[in-house]
């Protein structure tokens, strides 16, 4: 651990390198909440696209954590991770790039928002893993709880006011150019990053070691642990009702509620401030119920609000799917908090790369399968209905949780 790490006095935000970590994380995305807004509504007003090609476009985006999630981390855990994420920041500026220039071309089509989908998808596992597995390298163990909230707060607070400028710009500017400010914030993430001082040494290759190996070992560690395992389950059954939302959700507030680009950023900004709320609550919940109980008290408490999105409607009813999406995302955000900070204590620095991977391949591989269920049920009862699954979905996700050892602990165990 950095020496000036541990002698830094005051809060984080006086170490240097954590700030432009936290610079980095915020240019990236605001650029990637843009997206979030603009790219389905690329699909949805200027190419007319039914609504299981939007769900297709949002599994395309999630694919990858399905297809590589294993090896990823094997190769992260054999790279220096600054590197990698100045990489895949760049290669995902450049396929972004690409959408407003054939939208200038009058060549854009739906296969290339599926391939740009495909790309910059590629590169965010590879970004995710390796940032992930970065932090312990910056931060003492116990100021892990306090960067990881810091990066929610930063995460969350992008999530509030990029949708509400994709759909401004949206609606000023159209679709396919709105897309040039994310292509612009992972530009500005890989300059951040770039100028992080903090020395990264090339990890030691391991006599003996191959890639199946390896992927099997950040395997066995994740499913050998108990509280692991049923952390990854409930994730995974989380994330997969989140895509169906994902797949439906501009789908519905544009063709059932008919609203405008803006209040549709609007909307979906609503999500992000529950989710800052949470991040800025997390520590404080977690000392008051326990970091244990919180992880699953979290996902109990929030979850019935989910019923409120199918109960949506024009006009002032419309104010319910905001609700909602404020009140499930906050207790998504401390209960991400809590059980990633966890994760990083409990791990061996050398197999952070592989645990941080084989824990996304079994909780973000569910999000192409949601995503293609959500635009499939969409297109034949409707988007509504598929609201309804999904909704009904969320009610489920505590189940594992309360079944498990963590609902008779207060607080995780140690590391040890």
């Amino acid at each position: 651990m950095p020496t000036s790490t541990r002698a830094a006095p005051g809060g984080l935000l006086r170490l240097r390198d954590f700030r432009l970590l936290l610079a980095g994380a915020t240019a990236g995305q605001v650029g990637a909440q843009v997206t979030l807004v603009a790219l389905p509504l690329v699909a949805v007003l200027e190419l007319r696209a039914p609504a299981f090609q939007v769900g297709l476009l949002t599994a395309a985006e999630t694919a990858a954590f399905l297809l590589i999630g294993l090896p990823a981390g094997a190769w992260v855990d054999r790279m220096r991770k600054r590197t990698l994420m100045i990489r895949a920041d760049v290669v995902r500026a450049v396929a972004m790039a690409s959408v407003p220039l054939a939208g200038f071309a009058g060549a854009l089509t739906m296969y290339q928002l599926y391939l740009v989908a495909l790309v910059t998808g590629a590169a965010t596992v590879f970004f995710d893993v390796a940032h992930q597995s970065y932090l312990p390298q910056l931060l003492s163990k116990e100021q892990l709880v306090a960067g990881n909230g810091a990066l929610e707060t930063v995460r969350s607070s992008a999530q509030v006011t990029g949708p509400g400028l994709g759909g401004g710009l949206v609606q000023l500017v159209g679709a396919h150019l709105a897309i040039v400010a994310d292509a612009i914030g992972y530009l500005l993430s890989a300059l951040f990053l770039l100028a992080i001082r903090q020395p990264e040494s090339k990890p030691e290759p391991v006599p003996g070691a191959s890639l199946r190996k390896d992927v099997a070992e950040g395997l066995r560690f994740v499913l050998g642990h108990p509280l692991l395992r049923v952390i990854a389950g409930a994730t995974g059954l989380g994330n997969f009702f989140s895509a169906m939302l994902m797949a439906t959700q501009t789908v519905f507030l544009v063709r059932v509620l008919d609203l405008q680009p803006g209040v549709v950023g609007l909307m979906l900004s609503a999500s992000a401030v529950g989710g800052l709320a949470g991040a800025l609550c997390a520590g404080r919940l977690a000392r008051r119920f326990g970091h244990a109980r919180i992880i699953w008290l979290a996902s109990l408490v929030s979850a019935p609000f989910a019923l409120l999105w199918p109960l949506a409607g024009k006009g002032a009813a419309a104010a319910l799917f905001a609700v909602a999406s404020a009140a499930v995302f906050f207790g998504a955000v401390v209960y991400n908090v809590a059980q990633v900070s966890f994760r990083q204590t409990l791990c061996p620095p050398r197999l952070l790369g592989r645990m941080n991977a084989t824990l996304r391949f079994l909780m973000w591989g569910s999000l192409p399968l949601g995503a293609l269920v959500g635009g499939g049920v969409a297109d034949a009862l409707g988007a509504r209905a598929a609201l309804w699954v999904c909704a009904v979905g969320f009610l489920l996700v505590p189940l594992p949780l309360l079944l498990s050892p963590l609902r008779s602990m207060r607080d995780l165990p140690d590391a040890d």
